[in-house]
């Protein structure tokens, strides 16, 4: 037993087997924590997994009748959603990276920023704006009626599956665009220089050796896409689409059957697990080549002139055009018309209802993130490692599936114990709205609190211990003032994030509190397009402070 012990405890001294199993147990119990904040962010997801061992003959029967009428429609308009917002999204982001980064134009500099715009632009907010410009009724169709004599809808209806995959191209390109460019700023600038020395023209260059260099990366955007198509609630509910996430929230809600909304909530989960592995082992193929080459003429971009030039303009400037620009005046459109009509009175309380969520979400999950990388640092047991991996997942969940996944425990515990008022703390306080926020933008924070702990060497850590530092203090007076600035980029990630997220906080928003969100979400579902405008206008504007961090360490990279 010895032996076994020492075995499986190869990092603890030789002890007597007593002490060797105290040592042990205090070491489980220092992993206690971990799983417990394991648990609480796996509850969503385990919960709607467990659905299924409830599996009776009912459930039977409501599969049965979902699969006769409503979920071939959900996962047929699905698959044409993501096959076509895949083949949308991977041409334009491609289109654009190979063009700014192997090329040289006049405004590249401009247009390798302005290129990451959209990521302010919810595509909800997209939908809205696009809707309110081209509808029958909108400014667009009523000019050229009463200036051409004409009667009748001039265009097609916008909201409808192609409209739909339109707003999700020019809203989503920019995760495609972002890792293609990276992918070949790093690598494709050797491999291009030695294929011209062997004689082969651009064309073919551009064709057998930065393409291929880039797949990795646009399979990895095309996933990143996909997931974020997947988990909108907003464009498709607008739109009338049938999505898996819209059955879901109708299931719930209008039908009020939890079973079929756990069901469809896990197949969403099992296709959203398919992309994420996806995207992961794209990420890994990314890393199997040389960094950047820095020598030589030959690897400069080449220079373009005349229509090549026009046309490199054309593929740079359209999907800042229709992803951001368009969008961005057609809302400013209703403000410049008339500012009374505007809820200028409400707009300070959702912008305070915001904020309020935002910043505890934002607060809350740095806090998680930095217990979580710096027990990792200190102490890299299998444990802690399959916890800050795990933690890491939750921003593939989609916000209606943790609706489901929250809701279904509180369900079932208000029905076994009344008296225990979890109902009302999760649906009536911003308990529950919080804890869905944490169990999908914790990972964000993570990401960039662990970014910043790899650029602290282990020898500061050694230093302080020598000096009677460690523990809590080692965290406090070591590593928080070189962790400040990432911690402060996690906050502000997650606090944009919590802004914009629409399914999570619509169903588990407290009473009287609606967000900035909602309020957009609700006002164009009925039709109030203009005054729709202003708090849209308020979520790109939050927007963009992390789209403008992102350009200016991009351009920083890059010199």
């Amino acid at each position: 037993m010895h032996t076994i012990l020492i075995y499986l405890t190869p990092d603890l001294p030789s002890l007597p087997p007593s002490r060797l199993a105290r040592a042990l147990i205090r070491r489980r119990l220092r992993d206690l924590p971990l799983l417990l904040l394991a648990g609480a962010l796996l509850l969503p997801i385990l919960a709607v997994l467990g659905s299924w061992l409830s599996w009776n003959a009912a459930s039977g029967q409501i599969l049965r009748e979902m699969g006769a009428t409503v979920l071939p429609d959900y996962a047929l308009t699905s698959i044409v959603l993501c096959i076509a917002v895949a083949a949308g999204a991977a041409l334009v982001g491609t289109a654009a990276a190979a063009t700014v980064t192997l090329f040289d134009f006049p405004g590249r500099r401009t247009f390798e920023w302005a290129l990451l715009l959209p990521l302010a632009m919810p595509a909800y907010v997209v939908a809205y704006a696009y809707t309110d410009f081209l509808q029958f009724g909108g400014p667009l169709q009523t000019w050229i009626r009463s200036h051409f004599g004409l009667e009748g809808r001039v265009f097609p209806e916008v909201r409808n599956l192609p409209g739909a995959v339109g707003v999700f191209v020019f809203s989503l390109y920019p995760y495609v665009y972002l890792l293609v460019r990276t992918a070949l700023a790093e690598r494709a600038a050797q491999l291009m220089e030695a294929a011209r020395l062997l004689g082969a023209p651009l064309a073919r260059r551009i064709r057998s050796v930065a393409l291929p260099l880039a797949r990795p990366a646009i399979t990895a955007g095309v996933a990143l896409a996909l997931m974020e198509t997947l988990a909108d609630f907003g464009v498709a509910s607008y739109f009338g689409i049938q999505t898996f996430s819209t059955g879901i929230y109708k299931a719930w809600l209008a039908m009020d059957n939890r079973i079929a909304a756990a069901q469809l909530a896990t197949l969403l989960l099992a296709v959203v697990a398919v992309l994420l592995a996806l995207e992961m082992r794209a990420q890994q193929r990314l890393r199997f080549a040389a960094g950047r080459s820095r020598g030589g003429a030959d690897a400069q971009p080449a220079r373009l002139h005349g229509r090549t030039r026009v046309a490199a303009w054309a593929v740079c400037g359209l999907p800042i055009l229709f992803g951001f620009v368009l969008p961005l005046a057609f809302m400013l459109r209703p403000l410049a018309a008339d500012w009374s009509v505007l809820p200028w009175d409400r707009f300070l309380n959702w912008a305070f209802n915001s904020l309020r969520l935002g910043a505890i979400s934002a607060v809350l999950a740095v806090l998680v993130a930095l217990l979580l990388a710096y027990r990792l640092r200190r102490a890299p047991s299998g444990v802690a490692r399959g916890v800050v991996q795990l933690a890491g997942l939750g921003y593939a969940v989609p916000g209606t599936v943790l609706v489901v996944g929250l809701l279904l425990p509180v369900g079932w515990l208000q029905s076994t114990w009344p008296q225990s008022g979890v109902g009302y703390w999760m649906t009536a306080t911003i308990v529950g709205i919080v804890w869905a926020y944490l169990v999908r933008f914790v990972s964000v924070a993570l990401q960039s609190v662990q970014s910043g702990y790899a650029r602290i060497p282990g020898s500061l850590d050694d230093s302080a211990r020598m000096l009677g530092t460690g523990g809590a203090a080692l965290l406090a007076r070591v590593h928080w003032p070189l962790l400040k600035r990432s911690a402060a980029a996690a906050a502000l990630l997650v606090f944009v994030d919590v802004m914009k997220e629409l399914p999570a906080t619509l169903v588990l928003r407290p009473f009287n509190s609606d967000t900035l969100a909602v309020v957009a979400y609700q006002l164009a579902r009925d039709e109030r397009l203009g005054e729709a405008a202003l708090p849209s206008l308020a979520l790109v504007l939050v927007g963009l402070v992390p789209v403008i961090l992102l350009s200016r360490t991009l351009r920083a990279g890059s010199r």
